[in-house]
């Protein structure tokens, strides 16, 4: 794991270090930099396989540079095929070896997480994997074309900070901006499966890899389902278990943790565990379904509790970490929970993201698929004009309305603030629907694919936007600030594949939530592992900002900016104090933050 950066064009050398170092975290163990007129390529490295200067980067071989940032899982296997003079025993180098044999098709042949630079002569190509693991972000001017793993390499660059309006507004329908937009006018991202071609002064994105290819309805019979599922997850797990530096695992009191924790034992490896706890903070804790899971799986589990104090002290600390507004109050605790990772010495944690999407494992899904069905009534007309009639910040409204309108009803599991609630709190006219203009490239190979049911059309658009721009943003920036790889096996493109080629409602026929990886892993984990209601990372950050006064920035930043509307903004503050629109707030709370670093 490491961190990528390049300029094609005009540099300054002091310039172009100064950017590169602000990356040192993600590659602490070696900086490496090729430098020629017109061209500064660099990389910083983190070593976690290999780590013999051998395999430091930048690689050469004859006029092809690689910069690459992540892991290849089957670097090995691709090895036995490959015809060329290997001098490392690590996985950069057959992304070169495979990139002669196969050309740009190189990149369906790996398995893994990565950003990939690889310029070849006077043509630069920068690739970002399937599920969106690793970030990249790129800019270009008059003078020159950059590249970089973080936004803050690439900032330095700008002539002036603006802020990129189709980023706030996708932000706030959304809790990430939705690609290509990043905060930063001027400064776009790469959306997961997509490749960038730069030449001749010129850049061209395009996409190699979607999900929706695969072929729909292949596996009808639950036990072929569940037998496929088992083997395609044990493979991926397995191939994650491997690391020439110590490894952990996060472990709550869930399925996901414990089951990457049971294949992991299953391979011969006892890995320490984590989990995180909150002080006089119960309700929010997971401490004590951990211990229980922990002593059935026979590992051992270590508890980091965090108060008020140290929340409020990292806070500022986390969301500079982010370079960008990130609506997910769950970094600053994982960022403290990888702080003591780091400090117990570990370089590589197993995360279990991916699994909520792929196995149905939010609740909201199974009401979606029961609101759609009202979409079918014959006479709707005046349910149409009732809803239009009357509106309500009531998010069940706002489903129902979408439906008797004919509209899109799911548009992500992160959605927070919709048109309606934008129009009336922003000093702004926002129409309804607008935020559909974010999802419509999406929407569009959904519809134009073989798969047919919404169910997985939830599916897809969660792992493009909720977890690729949410979930994986923070998991990446907070481990990465620590020096941390993190791996997640559940988003293995093969497993995922899998799900999705499944007749569809195999997920969700007995209306249980991850139906199919519960029954997998039934005589495997503990009953009531497989039992216990989804509690998810919650944490009490609104009881700490309001305590702390620091939610008082969001007044202070509206003063200056007229952004909202004081009285809405208030209304909607106060709501949060008694639980409602609480990461509607938190969202509104680092949108300030942003603003006044780097606007005001």
């Amino acid at each position: 794991m490491c961190s990528i950066f390049g300029i094609i064009g005009d540099y300054n050398d002091k310039s172009a270090r100064d950017a590169l170092a602000k990356m040192s975290h993600r590659g602490p163990d070696y900086c490496g930099v090729v430098q020629e007129e017109r061209l500064f390529f660099a990389h910083q490295r983190l070593s976690i396989q290999d780590r013999d200067k051998r395999s430091h980067q930048p690689l050469k071989h004859q006029n092809i540079h690689l910069s690459f940032n992540g892991e290849i899982y089957n670097f090995k296997e691709l090895k036995r095929e490959l015809d060329f003079p290997f001098a490392t025993e690590g996985d950069s180098e057959v992304i070169i070896a495979a990139y002669l044999k196969w050309g740009l098709s190189f990149v369906e042949h790996l398995r893994g997480m990565f950003a990939i630079a690889l310029l070849d002569g006077e043509t630069l190509y920068l690739f970002r994997d399937r599920l969106g693991k690793k970030p990249l972000f790129f800019m270009q001017d008059s003078s020159a074309f950059r590249f970089a793993s973080e936004l803050k390499a690439l900032t330095p660059f700008l002539k002036k900070t603006e802020m990129d309006e189709d980023a706030l507004l996708s932000y706030l329908s959304f809790l990430a901006p939705t690609p290509p937009f990043t905060f930063f006018k001027g400064i776009k991202k790469i959306a997961a499966g997509e490749y960038l071609v730069y030449r001749g002064g010129e850049y061209k994105v395009k996409c190699y890899y979607d999900l929706l290819d695969t072929p729909s309805s292949i596996i009808h019979d639950r036990t072929e389902a569940l037998k496929k599922i088992e083997s395609t997850l044990e493979e991926s797990m397995e191939l994650r278990l491997s690391a020439d530096v110590p490894m952990a695992a996060l472990l709550s009191g869930g399925i996901d943790s414990a089951t990457i924790n049971y294949y992991a034992k299953k391979q011969g490896l006892n890995l320490p565990t984590y989990t995180l706890g909150y002080k006089e903070f119960a309700k929010y804790d997971e401490r004590a379904n951990a211990r229980e899971s922990a002593e059935f799986l026979r590992v051992e589990n270590r508890e980091v509790e965090i108060d008020e104090a140290a929340f409020i002290n990292a806070s500022d600390r986390v969301l500079d970490t982010m370079d960008e507004p990130l609506n997910d109050p769950a970094a600053v605790p994982l960022y403290l929970l990888f702080e003591q990772i780091k400090k117990d010495g570990y370089k590589v944690v197993m995360s279990g993201e991916g699994s909520d999407e792929l196995f149905l494992g939010y609740r909201e899904y199974f009401e979606y698929l029961d609101i759609e069905v009202a979409g079918n009534l014959a006479h709707k007309n005046w349910l149409k004009k009732y809803f239009r009639a009357n509106f309500s910040m009531n998010r069940e409204w706002e489903w129902y309305k979408r439906t008797f309108d004919d509209t899109l009803l799911f548009r992500t599991s992160g959605e927070k603030f919709t048109d309606l609630q934008k129009n009336v709190l922003m000093k702004r006219n926002v129409k309804d629907n607008n935020s559909l203009k974010y999802l419509a490239p999406y929407r569009e190979k959904f519809l134009n694919s073989t798969h047919t049911d919404e169910s997985l059309w939830y599916s897809y658009i969660d792992l493009n936007l909720f977890q690729a721009e949410h979930f994986l943003t923070k998991l990446d920036r907070v481990s990465m600030a620590h020096s941390i790889e993190s791996r997640t096996p559940f988003l293995d493109h093969k497993l995922a594949e899998t799900l999705f080629s499944l007749d569809p409602k195999l997920r969700y026929e007995d209306g249980v939530t991850k139906s199919l990886l519960k029954e997998v892993m039934i005589g495997k984990l503990d009953e009531k592992i497989l039992g216990r209601k989804k509690k998810g990372f919650s944490n009490p950050y609104m009881e700490y900002l309001i305590s702390s006064k620091k939610i008082e920035l969001i007044y202070e930043v509206n003063e200056e900016t007229g952004l909202f509307k004081r009285d809405k903004l208030r209304e909607y503050i106060n709501g949060a104090a008694k639980g409602s629109f609480k990461q509607h707030i938190w969202g509104l709370y680092v949108l300030s933050f942003w603003i006044k670093k780097n606007l005001l």
